[in-house]
């Protein structure tokens, strides 16, 4: 016994520890829990999309007759503006997951996701350690994992949480490579070169934007001033378009034109989905600026802007002190976030779904948080007042993981009285995710009913095997027959608009007094 906590206190004291320790608690948290969560509406066809993409690899796909559109799945015309690097590697670790624990398609791509997630949070620790010691790099990362809207979108958000990941992983070893310019032997530096030039590419194989990635790692590398680097830095370059054309196959035919095409797509998507903020029903392309930086706000836990701010005067008066200018790639990081809010607020793109599509601008907002918790881990004797504060910090979120699940991507904080206080004011289960608990209760409660699906009749499909069900869009009043279900949405006030408004509710799916799914009953 003494030698086995000998052992505990030896490792407790290795420098890896606590991110070992952080990423155990989350897996086994998120293996407990991955079967819990609901398809998301984007989710079905771009898994059809994984499906199909790796026909582009195939000696078919060359043959003059071969139709390519075939390789972007049943949803061609959107998902080829999406790189497919994530989910080439990813399918095959998702099937596996089929095999090896039973798992159905959509349980098993959540895992996948959430596992890639903490691939994420690897990098995150390795890029904030530059600053920061163990434990406080540590209780950093886990502030940053423990977000709701973050620990949710993990599991259910195939495109912009993989993305985020890449581009954390793009940045982190972009700065490796540019530290390894200093060193004397060149064949570690060449390795990075390739290693990081590789990511590069793979993230802009995801998304069009990818290249924000290497502007960061550049401006890192110009205030190196390291100018007899620049050709192995262009090599970099270079090594990332390659990557990039090989894992995107949408711009092989035409890459300059289509880049183009990808970006213009990206940059002014024509969507016109309805978006509910501060209690008015908005186009997403006619939100007005405080949109993006207001759900920053009020989706993020209490602590996370204060810590910003305090963070931000650490890391300005660091870097004004420090003469080897350790601190000065903590305002390279800072900068990041800084030009993705500028652009939003000059450009003003359309935006939906929260600041979902921008999760990788907010990385930098916890990386220079944590210069609090680096300070406090400095001046707090005992230790344990330190633990004190930083659980403190964590319990909001976590909190709020907890009496959300598995919905926590709906998270709303105090800010504006929790979730429950945000329904019917902004969006909360937009991607409809409840329509696996509403089925499951149909299931149990009503089998032998017809129910009819309000919108996203194929999602509804996947968990109403067995059920009768029907599309509401096509029908009319007299198709209902009474005793029939009637399963609909609170995203944009979809039941309250509809001529069904009125019909008696039976059952309502949702968490801390806000209702994400209403079943209905035709009288």
């Amino acid at each position: 016994m003494p030698k086995f906590t000998e052992t505990l206190q030896r490792a407790g004291r290795h420098a890896a520890f606590p991110l070992v320790l952080l990423v155990l608690i989350n897996l086994t948290a998120g293996l407990l829990t991955y079967r819990d969560y609901g398809l998301s509406w984007d989710e079905p066809l771009f898994y059809d999309y994984a499906d199909s993409i790796k026909l582009a690899y195939t000696p078919q796909a060359f043959s003059p007759t071969f139709d390519f559109e075939q390789v972007y799945g049943p949803s061609a015309s959107d998902h080829k503006y999406y790189g497919p690097v994530y989910l080439l590697l990813a399918r095959p670790v998702q099937q596996a997951v089929v095999t090896v624990l039973g798992a159905d398609r959509a349980s098993a791509w959540h895992l996948i996701n959430f596992l890639a997630f903490q691939v994420g949070l690897v990098f995150f620790y390795l890029l904030i350690r530059r600053w920061f010691d163990p434990w406080p790099a540590a209780a950093t990362t886990a502030f940053f994992a423990w977000q709701p809207v973050l620990w949710g979108h993990a599991f259910i958000n195939p495109k912009d949480m993989p993305f985020m990941v890449f581009f954390i992983a793009a940045v982190t070893l972009g700065f490796w490579m540019v530290d390894s310019f200093q060193l004397p032997d060149k064949r570690h530096s060449w390795g990075l070169v390739f290693l990081a030039g590789t990511l590069l590419g793979a993230t802009t194989a995801i998304r069009v934007i990818g290249p924000l990635a290497g502007l960061v790692v550049f401006v890192y590398f110009l205030m190196q001033r390291n100018w007899r680097a620049f050709p192995a830095f262009l090599v970099y370059g270079v090594v990332s378009i390659l990557v990039m054309l090989a894992g995107w196959p949408f711009l092989w035919a035409d890459p300059l034109n289509r880049l183009v095409e990808v970006l213009h797509h990206m940059s002014y998507n024509p969507t016109q989905l309805a978006v509910l903020f501060m209690g008015q029903m908005y186009r997403a392309a006619t939100l007005p600026r405080r949109y993006f930086p207001q759900m920053l706000a009020i989706t993020l836990s209490e602590p996370t802007w204060l810590l910003f701010a305090a963070g931000l005067a650490l890391a300005l008066y660091k870097t004004w002190r420090d003469k080897e200018r350790r601190f000065f790639s903590s305002l390279v990081i800072a900068s990041w976030f800084a030009l993705m809010l500028a652009y939003v607020l000059v450009e003003k793109p359309p935006m939906y779904d929260g600041f979902r599509h921008f999760l990788f601008s907010v990385p930098p907002v916890f990386a220079i948080g944590g210069f609090v918790l680096q300070f406090l881990y400095e001046k707090l004797k005992p230790r344990l007042l330190w633990v004190a504060a930083v659980a403190a910090l964590l319990l909001p979120g976590l909190l709020g993981m907890l009496q959300l699940h598995p919905y926590e991507y709906a998270y709303y904080n105090t800010f504006v009285m929790g979730t429950g206080g945000a329904y019917r004011v902004y969006e909360t289960d937009y991607w409809l995710t409840c329509y696996k608990e509403s089925l499951e209760w149909v299931r149990a409660n009503a089998p032998d009913k017809t129910i009819h699906i309000q919108r996203e009749f194929p999602l509804a499909a996947y968990y109403g095997a067995g059920l009768a069900l029907k599309d509401l869009g096509p029908e009319t009043e007299s198709d209902l027959l009474p005793g029939d279900l009637l399963l609909f949405s609170t995203r944009a006030d979809l039941d309250v608009r509809s001529i069904y408004r009125k019909l008696p509710v039976i059952q309502s799916i949702g968490r801390r007094g806000a209702d994400f799914c209403l079943i209905k009953r035709k009288e």
